[in-house]
């Protein structure tokens, strides 16, 4: 099964261009496809699209650890299916 999904690096110092491996529970599971640095929510973040012989559901994300390789060091991440900042569009239907 395959899903597009947003990447938020926790630590607020490392930086992501593309082609980082994305890890879940030890796997390497995918690469980062686009990044960024997003100063709105205080770290690098990225487009992946997961593929993975499980289907990708809420449950899915919930319950893996998540980790980002940048430079051959790994970093904790959030993966989630909808965008880190404004998910509702709620600012710009002010």
């Amino acid at each position: 099964m395959k899903r597009m999904a947003n990447v938020l690096v926790m630590d607020p110092v490392p930086l992501m261009h593309h082609g980082e491996v994305l890890w879940r529970n030890g796997k390497r599971l995918c690469d980062i496809r686009a990044a960024s640095y997003g100063h709105t929510v205080g770290g690098a973040v990225g487009l992946t699209m997961l593929v993975d012989n499980e289907p990708i559901t809420k449950d899915y994300m919930a319950s893996g650890e998540w980790q980002v390789e940048i430079v051959d060091e790994l970093y904790p991440c959030k993966v989630s299916l909808a965008p880190f900042y404004d998910p509702k569009n709620l600012r710009v239907r002010m």
